[in-house]
């Protein structure tokens, strides 16, 4: 797992690669609210690199979606691959994360 802050302008960018999964998802918490915390606005999530989640990750892009609009910010998922797009559309998620 890979998680780096592409772009600081209107928006965060936040690049993430590699698998994110049970073992990994607290620390891809606490990095992303990390980048969050330092400057906060609507955050977007560039997953083009990224290649498994799990259903604790799910969970991980929920809390961090609450987080967020709890505060008046957005979230988007861009650059999804197919597999982990349709993981999303099965639990619903797709209608409540702006996912492209």
């Amino acid at each position: 797992m890979k998680i780096e802050l592409i772009e600081n302008g209107e928006k965060l960018v936040i690049a993430l690669s590699g698998e994110i999964d049970c073992a990994l998802s607290d620390e891809f918490f606490s990095k992303a609210m990390a980048m969050y915390e330092a400057d906060k606005k609507d955050v977007v999530f560039d997953c083009q690199n990224l290649s498994f989640i799990d259903s604790t990750t799910l969970g991980t892009f929920v809390k961090i979606l609450k987080r967020l609009k709890s505060e008046g910010h957005s979230m988007s998922l861009v650059g999804v691959q197919p597999m982990i797009k349709k993981v999303f559309t099965i639990c619903s998620l797709d209608t409540i994360m702006d996912i492209s």
